[in-house]
């Protein structure tokens, strides 16, 4: 009995303090800079800048209001601290995305692959008996060039830079490219994360 009334009391503080620290996210103001405008809707935010319009969702129970060059998301309460964490970083992911906008970049290494940036499709060479057409959504760009610090990595062929506003949809077609020819896991060929470390196993030797 004395152990369940302390796992219960174990439990509800551990969950007052989840809440206190995924809360600090929610509460921190995002600035709005200059030439970027942001329309607070029932269900949504629609952000305005120099590179484009996004619209983010507002969560149930989560809120915003501007003040002082300043977007702020507010929480009706504590059951809302996870969605309030999240509609401020989606808020702000949006922010930067019609700003600044975001970038991800991929290695293509393997002997004989090739990638071919064609307007709104890579055509790609990845070792199979047929060449692999990816259209890209809008809103999504593409240059393939061959970065020079790569040199170290073995069979390097080239870095696809992908680049955008929307920061889902980024990491989305990242994801999906690096599904159409993964990493072999002794040589690391393929379509490889740029800013991903990949440990390959050794080979096998002969006796």
């Amino acid at each position: 009995m004395v152990n369940s009334e302390w796992s219960s009391r174990f439990t509800h503080r551990w969950s007052l303090d989840t809440q206190k620290i995924m809360s600090r996210v929610g509460k921190k103001p995002i600035t709005i800079p200059a030439g970027v405008t942001v329309n607070i809707g029932d269900e949504s935010l629609e952000v305005k800048g120099p590179k484009g319009t996004l619209n983010t969702p507002i969560p149930t129970g989560v809120s915003f209001k501007q003040e002082e060059g300043s977007l702020v998301a507010m929480r009706e309460g504590d059951d809302q601290a996870a969605f309030h964490g999240l509609a401020r970083a989606l808020a702000n992911n949006a922010v930067v995305g019609v700003t600044e906008g975001f970038k991800k970049e991929m290695d293509l290494v393997g002997v004989g692959y090739k990638a071919d940036v064609q307007g709104k499709k890579i055509v790609f060479a990845l070792g199979y008996s047929h060449p692999i057409e990816y259209a890209l959504p809008d809103g999504i760009e593409a240059k393939a060039e061959r970065v020079n610090t790569k040199a170290s990595i073995n069979q390097y062929q080239l870095t696809l830079t992908l680049t955008g506003i929307d920061k889902q949809k980024l990491g989305q077609v990242a994801a999906e490219l690096n599904r159409l020819r993964k990493p072999d896991a002794y040589k690391g060929k393929g379509l490889r994360y740029a800013d991903k470390k990949y440990k390959l196993k050794p080979g096998k030797t002969g006796k």
